[in-house]
């Protein structure tokens, strides 16, 4: 219960009013919270004008199903579909890479799916696949061998196919992954996107980390 009457106090109720936040929540799945200190309680409950009949205990409870109801409205929203960017023109295994670099310069991507006959995804071609394939530890080195020598450069991407240097199999996502879901794939993996695909493996979407980050309010935590 809160009073605001104009006056500061915390209350310690009787042990059997008490919320035990552990009891309400066990067996569930629980996500991470930050652990507040009778210190940060205390502050928070000064900053509150008025009369708060209310322990440090069952402060922390209310902050527990704050917590979880927050999450749950948050997974509700969040889906691979609903975050997922549409109209990807996908690579092809036969594509030679000169010609997969000027498709990811023109959609304006550091990676691009690579799709079979039938558009399921078979692998992903990174701008890093293009340094381990052409041997070079960073795009400045490339750019200095580059200059060195124009014709060994236009060679190797002339001749070598998306499927000889792409990274496979790729890691994709169902358009129905949730919250977790995304989270343990950008986790696990260390990918900036995934590939969203159907039942049968075939291209829906592509999902990016960065819009992943924004649709959660992430971005000041990074």
């Amino acid at each position: 219960m809160l009073q605001l009457d104009g006056a500061y106090n915390v209350v310690t109720m009787r042990k059997e009013h008490l919320i035990d936040a552990k009891a309400l929540h066990a067996g569930e799945d629980d996500e991470h919270e930050l652990e507040l200190s009778d210190d940060d309680v205390l502050d928070a409950m000064r900053r509150i004008p008025g009369y708060l009949d209310i322990s440090t205990q069952d402060f922390r409870a209310i902050y527990h199903l704050a917590h979880g109801h927050a999450l749950e409205r948050l997974f509700d929203q969040i889906s691979a579909g609903n975050l997922m960017q549409t109209g990807i023109e996908p690579l092809h295994p036969e594509t030679r890479l000169d010609a997969a670099a000027r498709a990811l310069v023109e959609q304006k991507r550091k990676s691009l799916p690579v799709v079979d006959a039938d558009g399921c995804v078979s692998g992903m071609l990174a701008e890093k696949d293009f340094l381990r394939r052409l041997q070079a530890d960073s795009f400045l080195e490339l750019l200095l061998r580059l200059v060195a020598d124009q014709g060994v450069f236009a060679h190797r991407c002339h001749e070598t196919s998306v499927s000889e240097a792409m990274t496979a199999p790729a890691v994709t996502m169902a358009a129905d992954a949730g919250f977790r879901a995304i989270v343990n794939g950008f986790h696990a993996h260390e990918v900036r996107s995934m590939p969203v695909v159907d039942a049968e493996g075939r291209l829906q979407g592509l999902l990016l980390r960065k819009d992943f980050v924004r649709a959660c309010r992430l971005e000041n935590l990074l």
